[in-house]
């Protein structure tokens, strides 16, 4: 099993456990209040369990793509737990924002993987910005869908009522940028020369 499947395994369970069991749930969601007074696994823990079913298949299903496909040209470099701790840092980092805007909101709550599959997806669009992604059967290109995607999130966080953290896909997002930057300058000069060569 690699690494991308035993973190969608983990995902999809502990979600469904979640459900079940509505203290659970409580505990592991993002709260910042909680967060502030010590409860610090809030921040990794909310990346495991969603909002309802079609949170989940969207995630994970974003995640079974594009997270092979980056967990390949990863792992040689930074190795297995590299990778975790990569997207590990994306639930992480897509979720500090939120905490400090909302640390004092006892109202406010927060849920989903987004932040690091918004992490591995536009790793992966920084390698190939012109490859053809299927988006609910429609041949899309990947700069493409990275354009709505960033327009769609900033639209949603404005008028979001529901506990998902739309903000965090833009963070996930910067942060799978940077962190590839970072592990591979030449990523810049490969990223605009393949903007140029959409053939």
């Amino acid at each position: 099993m690699t690494i991308t499947l035993l973190l969608i395994a983990v995902t999809v369970a502990v979600s469904f456990l979640a459900w079940q069991q509505p203290s659970l749930f409580h505990t592991l969601i993002h709260w910042p209040p909680g967060v502030q007074r010590g409860e610090w696994w809030r921040l990794i823990t909310h990346g495991f369990i969603h909002a309802d079913t079609t949170h989940l298949l969207f995630n994970m299903i974003t995640l079974f793509f594009f997270g092979r496909v980056m967990e390949q040209v990863l792992v040689p470099h930074i190795g297995t737990l590299g990778f975790v701790l990569f997207y590990i840092a994306g639930i992480m980092i897509a979720a500090l924002p939120s905490q400090y805007r909302h640390r004092h909101d006892v109202a406010y709550r927060s849920l989903g993987a987004s932040g690091a599959v918004a992490a591995v997806l536009f790793a992966y669009i920084l390698i190939q910005p012109w490859a053809m992604l299927l988006v609910f059967v429609i041949p899309v290109p990947a700069i493409v869908f990275a354009l709505v995607y960033v327009t769609y999130s900033f639209w949603a966080e404005r008028r979001a009522q529901d506990n998902i953290n739309h903000s965090a896909h833009l963070w996930g997002a910067a942060w799978g940028v940077v962190f590839m930057i970072g592990l591979e300058p030449a990523l810049v000069p490969h990223f605009l020369q393949e903007l140029l060569s959409p053939l």
